[in-house]
């Protein structure tokens, strides 16, 4: 399977098909030799101690690909977000990504994944191409964000 967002676009309607890698532990060395250095979106997750994942960031990553981007934000050495490191330190992480060379397209998928996460609490914009997004999510781990 490839880990890569399509898009239809009807009207002023779009359609993305996200469809995400297998989540893996974030793992140093893991995220170096099986992450692809491309743009793309990312969400990294928690294991709770009734080991259920537990989302607690997205993101997109551009400059620095994928692979620089997640393994920034899973290691203790290099994360400086405060809220991040008590999760690190605490839990073990999780990832999953999927690859857009679209920035526009990336700001789309994040917006609509914010609005689901954080309704009211619009944190990103979107492109402006159109009236309505819509995001439909493919995971061989049946994990499905909303």
């Amino acid at each position: 399977m490839e880990f890569i967002l399509q898009k239809s676009v009807k009207n002023k309607n779009v359609f993305y098909i996200l469809k995400w890698s297998k989540i893996a532990e974030a793992e140093r060395h893991d995220i170096i030799h099986h992450v692809p250095s491309v743009s793309g979106i990312y969400e990294l997750y928690y294991q709770d101690i009734k080991k259920q994942l537990r989302l607690f960031f997205v993101s997109i990553a551009w400059y620095g690909g994928l692979r620089n981007a997640i393994r920034e934000k899973t290691d203790l050495d290099i994360e400086i977000d405060k809220n991040r490191r008590e999760i690190l330190e605490k839990y073990k992480c999780f990832f999953r990504y999927s690859a857009s060379n679209s920035f526009n397209d990336l700001k789309d998928v994040l917006f609509f994944f914010t609005e689901t996460y954080f309704p009211g609490r619009t944190l990103k914009d979107h492109s402006g191409r159109y009236e309505n997004i819509h995001v439909e999510e493919v995971s061989e781990d049946k994990i499905i964000s909303r």
